[in-house]
């Protein structure tokens, strides 16, 4: 009787909208960065100048960070709402304050309006917008549900994060599709970020474990899992500093190597604790990463 009562009065007390700031919530947009920061370097890398094309900018970062990354968060809460009710039940579905079945609506529209701002933004960006939106829904909702898995749901992230956000920007600024030694770039740094979504499985694994999620922590052990995701973010590198010196942009080579040094640098005190250490590993050694995408991207772009 006593469990009966503050449900009751919970459900009593539901709004029947969600607040604007749970809404914000439920899209994270801490998430949004990668994206947006990936999106940067594409346009940066295709070389071409902003002039009259602002507005094709602006438009490129809120479709690859609020929209299609906000979406996919979305989306994964609304498959994750009971799941979440048991290990975070303060978020906000399992609270109750995204109400009833708004989850999902919200994610619903929000892929409604990253398509129309990809229609606006030219065919090459419309379907890299529905390719997007395609694998926010299937990384989370059955029956897909790629997440489940330690080897593909990082990879998606990383093509879709990272990957799709370059390619993205670079098509934005160039109207067309980018030279292919932007595409060779950002395919092999995508490659490398599936050892940065790893990470992130770190903090949850007793979680996965008891969910049936087969993250490679789980599968692997965290030590082995550590390990392999170093040498995935290394060795993708290091085809990179190969290519950029192949090419001829010697200085973004030169500057991807020094951070790659500081990022083998970090990685055993990762491999020591990868549990604890993910986080502290998140802001040296992945910080030091995407400073060497930017470095790539000033060099394919003619900048340095």
């Amino acid at each position: 009787m006593e469990n009966s009562v503050p449900s009751t009065r919970s459900a009593t007390r539901s709004p029947a909208l969600p607040a604007p700031r749970d809404v914000l919530r439920l899209l994270k947009p801490i998430t949004w960065f990668p994206p947006m920061w990936a999106f940067m370097c594409g346009a940066v890398s295709s070389g071409a100048g902003l002039d009259g094309r602002w507005w094709f900018v602006a438009g490129g970062v809120l479709l690859a960070g609020p929209l299609v990354c906000g979406t996919s968060q979305a989306v994964n809460d609304w498959f994750d709402r009971h799941v979440d009710a048991i290990n975070e039940p303060d978020r906000p579905i399992p609270s109750g304050r995204i109400p009833g079945r708004w989850g999902l609506y919200i994610a619903l529209i929000m892929s409604v309006i990253s398509a129309g701002i990809g229609w606006l933004l030219g065919p090459i960006v419309f379907v890299a917008a529905l390719v997007g939106l395609a694998f926010a829904w299937a990384y989370s909702a059955p029956p897909f549900r790629f997440k489940q898995s330690g080897m593909v749901g990082p990879l998606v992230c990383g093509l879709t994060y990272e990957g799709l956000s370059w390619f993205t920007g670079a098509t934005v600024m160039l109207g067309a599709m980018p030279a292919k030694e932007v595409v060779f770039v950002l395919f092999f740094y995508s490659l490398g970020a599936h050892g940065i979504m790893v990470l992130n499985d770190f903090k949850a694994v007793e979680g996965d474990r008891q969910s049936g999620f087969t993250s490679l922590p789980v599968v692997m052990g965290v030590e082995a899992a550590a390990r392999f995701a170093c040498t995935t973010m290394a060795v993708n590198q290091i085809v990179v500093i190969a290519l950029l010196a192949l090419w001829g942009f010697g200085w973004s080579a030169l500057i991807v190597t020094a951070s790659l040094i500081a990022q083998i640098a970090a990685m055993p005190t990762l491999i020591r604790d990868p549990a604890g250490k993910a986080p502290w590993y998140n802001g040296v050694g992945v910080t030091l990463y995407v400073l060497g995408m930017l470095a790539a991207a000033l060099g394919l772009g003619g900048y340095i």
